[in-house]
């Protein structure tokens, strides 16, 4: 079973600000890892490969420096890993980004299942998954909260929805995007992380992959950002005390006055 994980590396959300002049994340000084969902996805990968036999590779589009989380899925049991790197891929939307990674997906070759995080806490879009399977003409189930069966042909799924759970059968090819409520990623073994220092990254520029110059990076993004903005403090805060029936009654009482 050949399985490819797409993974990203991000900003630790706990130290992102934003340039007040270029509205721009400030990035300089502060440590990037692994987006959190993806690392679900490559323990999800791995599990499904020991069950089932076959490999797992990791994908990710970014700079050079997206090796880091790229030798951390290698320490946590993936088998090979493709950096997808080019100056030309700066400033992609999810629209450019998912042409890219689909690019990549034909060089690395056939696949079974393709594995993404439910989102990037960077862009906390979604999109890049769906649209990832829909270049590639595969049908995919977002917000995958668990595996309840794997056979060499398909795999029968749990989609987390607002209301409780979906339960899915979906074939080979396919893709699925994950929440972390499917499993509890492992800690790297001393004998992964030995082997994610030695192993060679395979890198792919622009060229590599067949990209197409207006499909990629700006060119190729129908979406930009305007302007990022934090939200103004609210220094007026009202704290009701009390029971609970009481907090009720004084929160009834306060809304009362805008209508």
């Amino acid at each position: 079973m050949n399985i490819i994980v797409c993974i990203k590396q991000v900003l630790d959300a706990k130290d992102v600000h934003l340039d007040p002049v270029t509205n721009n994340l400030v990035r300089e000084g502060v440590p990037s890892i692994m987006n959190p969902y993806d690392q679900y996805a490559v323990e999800e990968a791995v599990r499904l490969k020991e069950l089932l036999g076959g490999e797992v590779t990791v994908l990710s589009m970014g700079p050079p420096q997206a090796e880091e989380v790229l030798r951390q899925a290698i320490s946590c049991g993936a088998d090979h890993a493709v950096l997808v790197s080019d100056r030309a891929f700066a400033g992609a939307d999810t629209w450019a980004t998912s042409y890219t990674l689909a690019k990549a997906v034909q060089v690395i070759g056939a696949f079974d299942l393709i594995l993404c995080g439910k989102q990037a806490i960077d862009g906390d879009t979604a999109q890049v998954g769906p649209s990832l399977a829909l270049r590639l003409g595969v049908p995919y189930v977002t917000c995958v909260q668990k595996v309840r069966q794997a056979t060499d042909s398909g795999l029968i799924l749990e989609r987390m929805m607002d209301d409780g759970y979906d339960v899915l059968a979906v074939d080979y090819p396919a893709l699925l995007t994950v929440v972390k409520d499917i499993n509890k990623p492992r800690v790297p073994s001393l004998k992964g992380k030995m082997r994610a220092k030695k192993i060679e990254i395979r890198k792919l520029t622009a060229a590599d992959i067949g990209a197409d110059p207006v499909c990629i990076g700006l060119p190729g993004s129908p979406t930009q950002v305007e302007k990022v903005f934090s939200p103004p403090v609210r220094s007026q805060r009202t704290v009701f005390a009390g029971s609970l029936d009481e907090q009720i009654d004084q929160l009834v009482d306060s809304l009362k006055s805008y209508l």
